[in-house]
């Protein structure tokens, strides 16, 4: 069964979660004014780390490719370090980062405090679903006027 991944394929090692950990928790830190929870927060980390599936090989290179920046383990870096290797990451391969970026905000916001302190809901879309505020659709008229800009498949 090639293309299946196991268990051992998705989990990280515990330096590397280490470094995942610092990451979210750069990325999301809590809020005492709002009373939110960081990305480091254990029950969002949890999810985090236990929802990589298809992004752990990704992950897991980018986690090598920043502590290789820190020159060793980014988690034993002063803060200062940590932010100016975390941005020389971003700036030098932007696509893993927006993978972190992508696999932390997915498990971030479906936390139950999150949702709340943004004044959703706590509970899946479907099928109650979310009011949707309705917009200016004459902002489209350029559009509309402009024509079709495609051509036609059929």
């Amino acid at each position: 069964m090639s293309g299946t991944k196991t268990k051992a394929d998705t989990e990280l090692s515990a330096a590397e979660l280490d470094t995942l950990r610092l990451i979210a928790g750069h990325m999301i830190p809590a809020s005492s004014r709002h009373g939110i929870p960081g990305a480091d927060d254990p029950a969002i980390f949890a999810d985090i780390s236990g929802s990589l599936d298809r992004d752990a090989s990704c992950v897991r290179e980018a986690l090598a490719l920043a502590d290789g920046l820190a020159g060793g383990r980014l988690a034993q870096a002063d803060p200062a370090a940590q932010m100016r290797t975390l941005a020389r990451f971003k700036a030098a391969y932007p696509a893993l980062a927006g993978t972190i970026e992508s696999v932390v905000a997915r498990c971030y916001y479906r936390d139950k405090r999150v949702l709340e302190s943004i004044g959703m809901e706590p509970r899946a879309p479907f099928p109650e679903g979310y009011a949707v505020e309705q917009g200016d659709w004459s902002l489209l008229d350029p559009v509309r006027a402009r024509g079709r800009i495609y051509r036609d498949g059929g």
